[in-house]
């Protein structure tokens, strides 16, 4: 598992008209979805979809809402994610990464592009 950091674009892809919104995210390979603050929510004009339950790093349970579609780009990277939104910062987990095939570099806490398919994305689907 690690941690990094990584400036990634937001957009809603049904409301064209809507400027990305550029965040500083914290991606980690030991979560799993894509979390947005509440702000971020606003921004975009997400709609709620559902609402799921997650469990947190104390064990305690949350309801929160789940929004979406989520456009994020990163470099040459582009993929569609729904979010769960709380927290105060954007969270990039390991389901986007892999998505958009993205690794964390641990020498350097950043995120970056696969350096094995660094024009396109890869991904395996068997």
């Amino acid at each position: 598992m690690g941690v990094a950091n990584a400036k990634v674009y937001l957009k809603n892809p049904k409301m064209p008209k809507l400027k990305p919104v550029e965040v500083d995210a914290m991606a980690d390979s030991g979560a799993v979805h894509l979390c947005i603050p509440e702000h971020i929510r606003i921004q975009l004009e997400l709609d709620e979809i559902d609402k799921k339950e997650v469990i947190l790093a104390d064990g305690s349970r949350k309801l929160v809402s789940y929004v979406g579609p989520i456009e994020i780009r990163f470099k040459n990277r582009v993929g569609f994610a729904g979010a769960l939104v709380m927290g105060d910062q954007v969270l990039l987990g390991a389901i986007p990464m892999e998505d958009m095939d993205l690794v964390i570099i641990p020498k350097t806490r950043t995120v970056d592009v696969n350096p094995v398919s660094p024009n396109i994305a890869t991904s395996i689907a068997k």
